[in-house]
């Protein structure tokens, strides 16, 4: 039997793929050249991801196809002992021609504890190099990771790598006897009505998270059940999945009611949360500041507020997993009143909060430093770019939101120039309503900054939709008027006749620097340009636009005339052109 996505899949090729069953490779081989071929060829026929369980016998246990997440059933049949390894190997193939491992297949090899994880790079119908994985050494109660390759067809280390699995089955021997504790994770189901993109970044939030993907389902409907959101008999099918694989919990692509909530957790037997509730317990878990903190709880307590009628037994649950960590999990047993109490009291401290950094904005302003925010989908490289500028050592993960704080570093620029850049957290589809008004203090960086750089991930394959929803979140802010330059980063990795969009971005590699010099001058340039020297005589009975001078542009020097205010001053085209408006309507 093939396990997996087999939709759309001739009948021919299956029963080819179900001939491996019958074959017996080498048992001192690691990836035997004739297993290679099979995978390379039905790879590039099909353009999906494959996967097989090669036992240490030489017998093909078991053969998938689709993402290395979305397969659960080999593990669940073949399982045998947890105090030990799984007795066969996880092989698998990258259609896109990485052979690289990536995150999901190091976290699978420490949850299922195969003898290892090897992945195969296949483009244009040939094999680009092989990566292999073992479990290693015990490190703060969790395996490491032993990474070998990636190497060329035909220079497999054969010997070496069947070597290396029986010194990760002696490393967990040693860890079982003496009582080390491995690491471990909720496993979870996948659903959404919308589309694969979706469920892929629905994916990448719960790896984010902390959980092992299991399965995925696209249910489609025309418009969601009001009782179930994807209807009582899915619910009933996927009940069974549930138990048959072990599932602890269900993530939901889209926002449930409270109703729809409960009454899927009845039908599937399983905790269920939905994408804004998975997004929230990732803040919960990186917010590091006061401010970050406060803001990640206010918009947890707005999101729980709606949902506490009924729900007495899915709100006893106190740090129960996925969903329910956080600052404000001590507060899910409370009444409406009570919340309802302690989302005034969030308020009033980020209102203060936000005054103070108001003030801070203010001086910044009246000293003339120019601020320019990155800001950008989340994972697009905004951290690793602001560390290249700056030199600093802000946080980079390859993970979703690895920044949620606001930070800030001084950059020098050509020309004896210099301005603050400010790293700010990644926008993402369907973003939580409950986290754009809780952090939307934060967020006010990029609404008042001298300029936005948008950074856009040029390799990725939604690279045009994620660039759109940037735009549409920076629209809902109010931020869309601010002046914007356009950085594609991970230029390195896309082909050289990739269409760039829009054609006058900027080129970059933020890792290894390609680019960084030409973003330092263009920026230098549309600062020299952004505020230019002005001379106004502002008549004593329109304080107001004074005022709006003081507030936006940069006051060099007043005198008082017997006319008005004499006022020296740096100003942007928009502003001048405002005060310019604003003068001549006394006239």
């Amino acid at each position: 039997m093939i396990h997996g996505n087999i939709v759309g899949i001739r009948e021919s090729v299956l029963e080819d793929l179900e001939k491996l069953y019958d074959a017996q490779f080498e048992r001192d081989m690691f990836l035997p050249d004739r297993l290679l071929n099979v995978l390379v060829k039905y790879t590039d026929m099909i353009n999906r991801e494959m996967l097989v369980y090669l036992g240490r016998d030489g017998e093909v246990l078991e053969i998938a196809i689709g993402n290395i997440g979305s397969i659960a059933l080999p593990e669940l049949h073949l399982r045998r002992n947890l105090d030990r390894l799984s007795g066969f190997r996880c092989i698998h193939t990258h259609p896109g021609g990485d052979a690289r491992l990536s995150s999901v297949d190091l976290q699978a090899l420490r949850l299922l504890r195969f003898d290892a994880m090897c992945a195969v790079g296949v483009q244009d119908g040939r094999c680009t190099g092989i990566s292999a994985a073992f479990l290693g050494e015990l490190e703060y109660d969790n395996f490491s990771i032993a990474m070998l390759g990636p190497v060329k067809p035909g220079r497999i280390p054969q010997e070496k790598w069947m070597h290396e699995i029986e010194l990760a089955e002696d490393r967990v021997r040693k860890a079982i006897e003496k009582g080390g504790i491995v690491e471990e994770a909720e496993k979870v189901m996948l659903i959404s009505t919308d589309s694969e993109d979706s469920l892929e970044e629905l994916a990448g939030l719960a790896e984010t998270a902390g959980a092992m993907v299991i399965t995925r389902v696209i249910q489609n409907r025309q418009k969601p059940d009001p009782a179930t959101y994807i209807g009582s008999g899915k619910a009933e099918e996927l009940s069974l999945t549930c138990q048959a694989m072990e599932i602890d919990l269900a993530i939901f692509d889209d926002e449930l009611t409270g109703a729809q909530q409960r009454n899927l957790e009845n039908a599937l037997g399983v905790r269920v949360i939905d994408r804004t509730a998975l997004i929230l317990d990732i803040f919960a878990q990186r917010a590091q500041s006061a401010e970050g903190k406060l803001q990640v709880e206010l918009a947890q307590m707005k999101y729980r507020l709606p949902r506490l009628s009924g729900q007495g037994t899915v709100l006893s649950r106190l740090g129960g997993g996925i969903g329910t960590r956080g600052p404000g999990e001590t507060q899910l047993e409370v009444d409406r009143r009570r919340i309802r109490k302690r989302i005034d009291d969030l308020e009033r401290e980020l209102k203060e909060i936000k005054q103070r950094r108001e003030l801070r904005r203010a001086r910044r302003e009246k000293q003339g430093l120019t601020t320019v925010a990155l800001v950008g989908y989340t994972n697009a490289g905004k951290s690793t770019l602001l560390n290249a500028l700056a030199g600093s050592d802000v946080l980079v993960e390859d993970k979703l939101f690895a920044t949620l704080d606001t930070v800030m570093r001084n950059v020098d620029l050509p020309e004896n120039r210099s301005c603050l850049v400010v790293d700010t957290v990644g926008f993402i589809r369907k973003l939580p309503h409950q986290l754009v008004q809780a952090f939307r203090s934060t967020l006010e960086e990029a609404v008042f900054a001298d300029l936005l750089v948008v950074v856009s991930d040029l390799s990725s394959p939604y690279y045009a939709q994620q660039r759109a929803t940037v735009f549409e979140v920076l629209n809902d802010l109010g931020a869309s008027d601010r002046p914007i330059l356009e950085v594609l980063n991970k230029a390195d990795a896309v082909k050289p006749d990739t269409v760039v969009e829009p054609a006058d971005a900027i080129l970059i590699s933020a890792r290894d620097g390609g680019g960084l010099e030409t973003l330092k001058a263009e920026i230098s340039r549309r600062i020299a340009a952004m505020r230019h020297r002005a001379e106004l005589l502002i008549p004593y009975d329109r304080g107001n636009v004074l005022s709006l001078i003081h507030r936006q542009g940069q006051v060099l020097s007043e005198e008082y005339e017997a006319d008005g205010t004499k006022v020296t001053c740096l100003m942007d085209a928009v502003l001048y052109q405002r005060v310019l408006g604003m003068l001549k309507e006394r006239n």
